[in-house]
């Protein structure tokens, strides 16, 4: 969501296309020698991507080292080069927890709510289907891949349940982290009972001074 947030602000990155054969032999490698060796080559390549990327993300780690061998440039200086960025003013609110804990506890009961709601059951009739499997870029997303790990016998419930919302809070970590690069961004605090009159009033108080 950020990303396409800086797509917005900054224009699209005139990225290069994919290279079939380069993609081809990253793909290859990976089962070979794993894909934490290939997220190891990205602080000499791309340090920023490297800080960024989850070592479990292999789309993006695969979509960095393909990057820099088709451009020699790092993604992630590629990605700050945008083509028709937005034309007026932003205002730019983050909205983030300051009590970490109470941010896990939410996180927690966000997803036995899911379960509740038939998350699995949802992920169930996806995991039927011949056409999908865990390398699948939307299956290897947060609560999908550990649901899928379930199905598949790999994990009990209770473990998967924790591995997921273990997982969920890793991404809110890193979602914090990349937040805090979001230059002119005014911070609140996403539990605070008077977020709303809080925002509204800084909102107002900038319209008035530009």
């Amino acid at each position: 969501t950020i990303l396409y947030f800086r797509a917005l602000q900054h224009g699209l990155s005139a990225l290069p296309s994919a290279d079939p054969a380069v993609r081809a032999r990253l793909e290859d490698e990976a089962p070979v020698r794993g894909w934490a060796a290939l997220h190891a080559r990205l602080p000499a390549v791309d340090p920023a991507a490297a800080g960024s990327i989850h070592p479990n993300d292999h789309q993006r780690i695969q979509r960095a080292l393909e990057i820099h061998e088709i451009s020699g440039q790092p993604m992630t200086g590629l990605l700050g080069r945008g083509e028709s960025p937005w034309p007026g003013s932003l205002i730019k609110l983050a909205l983030v927890p300051d009590d970490r804990d109470a941010m896990r506890r939410r996180i927690a009961e966000r997803f036995h709510v899911m379960l509740e709601q038939g998350f699995l059951e949802e992920v169930k009739r996806l995991w039927s289907r011949a056409d999908l499997g865990p390398d699948r870029p939307a299956i290897r997303s947060v609560g999908y891949r550990q649901a899928w790990e379930y199905l598949d016998g790999e994990l009990p419930y209770e473990t998967m349940i924790r591995k997921a919302v273990v997982a969920t809070g890793q991404l809110a970590k890193r979602q914090v982290t990349w937040l805090k690069t979001e230059k002119e961004t005014r911070w609140f605090d996403a539990l605070d009972e008077k977020l709303y009159s809080k925002a509204i009033a800084y909102i107002k108080a900038l319209l008035v001074t530009s």
